[in-house]
């Protein structure tokens, strides 16, 4: 078969970002060991993963350390616990940390770089909160930091809105730019649109496009490959899809699609059956009926969520019901 067939995806400018502490960790309030966390780090590490998103810098007064875990705060002695002294130029492997806007201190939160662990800051907003979302970037940027800007629930934002985001950002020194399927709502026709979008807003600039998606609809492998075939630079995924309510793109079906020689594909195997599936026992992440109704309505999954942790979860049809009394 020949190496230049049309099927054949060795990107290398493409950059994949492991994020299943981050986005699974909401799925158990960021309560996860530090074995594990070192698992799945040492799984990046000899996966040859470009970036781990560790968790957020949030604010420990909207997330109290009583009722959350380290891995929602990410202050320097629990990511040292977990990655020690790491060192980027040596390992090949980027750490990042999620900041919201509005739910993180960022001023004190997000110190020099050179003081820390992590490399990149990757800001997470909603459209009404570009204002913040780029004071945030400038001030990441500004402490050394690559950074990256995620417009959230995107397929619940207007054109008009949108345009006005990406004419916000553009003008700022972040990186990357992600389409984020918060709802897991979107389909190819769609995403397609949306890339079209970002790269006519963002032409002349040197930021990336990436993909966040989410599976509500069994489509979080599918959309992830579509925005890379379309010239997405950078990509999400976690190991068993874990991630919140439906869960994200497989980490180990996207590295199977890459086919880049500098990805190894057996630790993100043996990453997730030591780490990852044991989590089942006690974490419910995955597609279900409830979430597939909220990613065809394009609502955020924690009304499934709820109705999952509930007495009636095995009863689809009054979650059906109860969801489409209120439209």
């Amino acid at each position: 078969m020949a190496d230049k067939a049309p099927w054949i995806t060795h990107r290398p400018e493409l950059r994949v970002l492991d994020c299943t502490v981050r986005d699974g960790g909401l799925m158990n309030a960021h309560q996860f060991t530090l074995e594990f966390v070192r698992g799945v780090y040492q799984t990046c590490l000899a996966a040859g993963i470009d970036y781990m998103e560790v968790g957020y810098k949030n604010s420990p007064d909207l997330f109290p350390p009583s009722e959350f875990g380290p891995w929602r705060h990410c202050n320097e002695e629990s990511l040292r616990q977990a990655v020690g002294d790491h060192d980027a130029q040596a390992t090949g492997l980027k750490l990042a940390v999620m900041a919201d806007a509005g739910k993180s201190n960022w001023h004190t939160q997000i110190g020099p770089c050179a003081d820390s662990v992590v490399d990149m800051v990757r800001v997470a907003f909603y459209e009404h909160q570009v204002p913040e979302a780029v004071e945030m970037i400038h001030h990441a940027h500004a402490m050394g930091y690559e950074t990256c800007a995620n417009l959230m629930a995107v397929s619940v934002v207007s054109e008009a809105e949108i345009d006005a985001v990406l004419e916000a950002i553009a003008a700022t020194p972040v990186g990357a730019m992600v389409v984020v399927d918060s709802y897991g709502h979107l389909y190819r026709e769609q995403l397609a649109l949306l890339y079209k979008r970002y790269t006519s807003a963002l032409a002349g600039t040197a930021i990336e496009i990436g993909i966040h998606a989410h599976n509500n609809l069994q489509l979080g492998f599918a959309n992830t490959i579509e925005t890379i075939v379309l010239g997405a630079t950078r990509a999400d995924a976690t190991i068993g899809g874990l991630g919140r309510g439906a869960g994200n793109c497989p980490m180990e079906l996207l590295l199977g699609f890459l086919r880049n020689p500098k990805f190894h594909l057996r630790p993100i195997i043996e990453g997730l059956q030591h780490y990852v599936e044991p989590l089942r026992a006690s974490v419910s992440w995955g597609p279900s009926m409830a979430y597939h109704i909220t990613g065809q309505l394009n609502r955020h999954p924690r009304a499934a969520m709820e109705w999952l942790a509930g007495e009636s979860s095995a009863d689809s049809v009054a979650f059906y019901d109860d969801v489409f009394a209120d439209r």
